[in-house]
């Protein structure tokens, strides 16, 4: 349970009330009938008015309906963790967070803008997702660099959780070194085009038989490009293409597909067993470290709130 530390009334009419003009003061906008102060942490405001929006974010990103105490709960965790992490020297501008929200757009295939006009049809002010994600930002940066060493997973362990699982009875993974080949279609090009494109691919794929050929090939071509050698494991690959790759000659190329960029291929120019790496071992060493950084942050954000400067009405 949570040590709440209490202010005399006096004091907290005192920060309140100024907590909230300087709030309007900030923002440019009158005080709303709702935002009144909920909470103090270490100083800082927790409004009423906080507490609703992350209640409507929540459900919007969850579609469960969270009780008052739960969301007042996450926000109070919030601003203590961003507190300690200040106190570590981590404390991200507003263009860091301005960043972070034009990507979390960018893997939602929407613009920063139109992330904003969809928070705002329902209700849901963009700073408040903002908020959110610098709490978890500086949270996980301060936990894994403060507990580096204690949360790194041991390859033993790794091992033996394999060999448990059965994973030492399953097919050795591999290692492969591939070059990445795009032959360049303008967007906007018309279907004709880009299919002439793709059939040109297929006649190459044809003809080429080893990656020296293939250099020799795209890197004289217009309109195309072949990238620098790149090695990966079958762990750090998705099944489809590891699927197309284990069936793929040494030399040869992957059948041609249809993207942003035109149409690509990869040149597989080594594949060797490995054990250094499998896709198995690689779930269990994210599920280890997962669960170590759990219990540590859990612990960390027990001892850290424990002491901290909190009062409630």
């Amino acid at each position: 349970m949570t040590t709440i530390k209490l202010f005399p009334r006096r004091f907290w009419s005192l920060t309140a009330g100024c907590a909230v003009t300087l709030a309007v003061l900030a923002g440019g906008v009158s005080p709303l009938p709702a935002q009144s102060i909920a909470c103090m942490v270490g100083g800082e405001p927790i409004t009423t008015l906080d507490i609703e929006q992350r209640t409507k974010l929540n459900f919007l990103t969850t579609r469960k309906q969270m009780s008052k105490q739960e969301v007042l709960d996450e926000l109070i965790n919030e601003k203590v963790k961003i507190k300690e992490a200040k106190r570590y020297g981590v404390d991200p501008s507003a263009s860091d967070m301005d960043q972070s929200f034009a990507g979390m757009a960018q893997r939602m295939r929407i613009t920063p803008e139109q992330l904003a006009k969809s928070l705002e049809s329902q209700g849901v002010r963009p700073e408040s997702l903002k908020a959110r994600l610098k709490a978890e930002m500086v949270w996980g940066s301060l936990v894994r660099g403060r507990f580096k060493e204690s949360l790194q997973v041991g390859e033993k362990d790794v091992n033996d959780a394999a060999q448990g699982s059965g994973e030492a009875t399953q097919a050795d993974a591999f290692e492969y070194k591939l070059q990445p080949i795009v032959l360049i279609v303008p967007r906007g090009s018309a279907p004709s085009s880009v299919d002439l494109r793709r059939k040109e691919a297929e006649s190459l794929r044809e003809r080429v038989q080893t990656c020296e050929q293939a250099n020799s090939y795209f890197k004289s071509m217009q309109n195309a490009a072949i990238r620098d050698t790149v090695t990966k494991t079958s762990a750090d690959i998705p099944g489809p293409l590891r699927e197309l790759l284990d069936k793929t000659p040494i030399g040869h190329l992957t059948p041609p597909e249809i993207t942003k960029q035109g149409v690509e291929m990869v040149a597989l120019c080594e594949r060797k067993p490995t054990k250094v790496d499998t896709p198995k071992k690689r779930e269990i060493r994210e599920k280890m470290f997962t669960q170590k950084y759990e219990a540590k942050s859990k612990a960390y954000l027990n001892d850290i709130r424990k002491a901290a400067m909190i009062e409630c009405r």
